[in-house]
């Protein structure tokens, strides 16, 4: 038994142009505009000031801080607390903490 070659002819659309791929023809891709990245400009001063945690300290504030807002959380709390505005600290953290008996 001899095994016979299919045809690689190209086939063609009923309009007459080239064969486009999948059932029915397939539509054009239209890329939509990505936004572009926007940097931010270097503020003069900044220093960076780092420090060790556990996993669950780190949960800790995550949580605390809600989704993508950690960092910004701990230099508020920070900064509040080395200023000594207690109001601010208390208002980050979300009213004073429940007495314990």
């Amino acid at each position: 038994m001899t095994k016979t070659k299919k045809s690689t002819e190209t086939k063609l659309a009923k309009s007459g142009g080239p064969a486009t791929g999948g059932v029915g023809g397939s539509t054009p891709t239209v890329e939509k505009p990505t936004p572009a990245f926007e940097r931010r400009t270097p503020e003069e001063g900044l220093v960076v000031f780092a420090f060790r945690l556990t996993e669950a300290e780190r949960e800790l504030i995550h949580k605390a801080a809600g989704g993508g807002k950690a960092s910004r959380f701990v230099r508020a709390v920070a900064v509040a607390a080395a200023r000594g505005d207690e109001d601010a600290v208390l208002k980050l953290l979300g009213g004073p903490a429940p007495a314990i008996r």
